[in-house]
């Protein structure tokens, strides 16, 4: 099976159709339906329904276009490593929605800046699909939280380990945690997410009277809720120091919480090399709570 035909297929579905699909890959539009049929030939089967515009991919090439992204993938990795060639082709990485996620594209930027032919894919999604993609070679790798039972082919390395305090508007006299959380109203961190469920266990364990006002579930949300005065909540330290507001913070939990974010890969990964880079480039970006690599 030819590369060239599984990046022309990869180009349409991508792109969302074969006219664009030719722009992309240099080809006509012609030269694109024919290695289209070519492919169709080799699995005896089509790939596409025609009878729709733009046309949609059949279940059969819904299969192939899956192969397809690993073939390619696996392909330009073993011509890199061979040849010792720029590093190109595509680098496909997850995240979960957190508010270490503005650590990522940063550590992207610098990556991209020493490998310009490297084609950085980013795609943000649930916790439990991206490991899925990972084990599947969908994903190179991915950055997610600390998580309860990682895949056995899978490798978790933290980057980040970051206290969580709990915030005030900006103006709050300043006081314990404890104090804060009982004489404003509280808004709670609502998500099925480790950090979430993280900060209700110390809560419910601290059994404090709060006067809870909302629930809300995403952090930056949360972070413009308490910087605008509608009360207290509790928030990692990324959080915090992404916010322009000059919160008022308590230390949270007894001892102080923690939360870990890391990069899960495969381990045996043909992009290990490149994952490491961009651990290391995200242990940078994180400052004094940047963790480095676990055996």
């Amino acid at each position: 099976m030819d590369t060239r035909q599984l990046r022309t297929l990869l180009a349409i579905v991508e792109h969302g159709g074969f006219s664009r699909a030719a722009g992309v890959v240099n080809l006509t539009i012609s030269a694109v339906s024919q290695q289209v049929q070519a492919l169709e030939q080799e699995v005896g089967a089509p790939l596409f329904d025609r009878s729709t515009r733009p046309p949609r991919l059949t279940v059969a090439g819904q299969q192939l276009v899956e192969a397809a992204r690993e073939l390619v993938r696996t392909a330009e990795n073993a011509i890199d490593a061979i040849s010792g060639r720029k590093v190109i082709g595509t680098f496909s990485l997850g995240s979960v929605r957190t508010s270490a996620l503005s650590l990522l594209p940063r550590a992207i930027v610098r990556l991209n800046a020493a490998y310009p032919e490297l084609r950085i894919q980013l795609r943000v999604g649930l916790s439990e699909t991206l490991l899925q993609d990972v084990v599947s070679g969908r994903l190179d790798a991915a950055m997610v939280a600390e998580y309860g039972n990682f895949p056995d082919s899978l490798r978790w390395r933290p980057f980040l380990d970051e206290p969580l305090f709990v915030v005030a508007p900006p103006g709050t006299p300043a006081t314990e945690a404890n104090e804060l959380l009982v004489r404003h109203p509280f808004i709670r961190f609502r998500a099925n997410v480790p950090l979430a469920h993280l900060i209700d266990l110390e809560l419910a364990r601290m059994n404090l009277p709060l006067a809870e006002i909302a629930q809300i579930d995403t952090i930056s949300a949360i972070t413009a809720c308490v910087a605008n005065g509608l009360g207290v909540s509790i928030l990692p330290q990324v959080a915090i120091t992404d916010c322009a507001a000059d919160l008022v913070t308590a230390p949270f939990g007894h001892p102080q919480l923690h939360r870990k974010i890391g990069l899960v890969e495969r381990k045996t990964a043909p992009r290990a090399a490149l994952i490491s880079m961009l651990h290391g480039l995200l242990v940078e970006e994180c400052g004094p709570h940047g963790v480095g690599s676990q055996p």
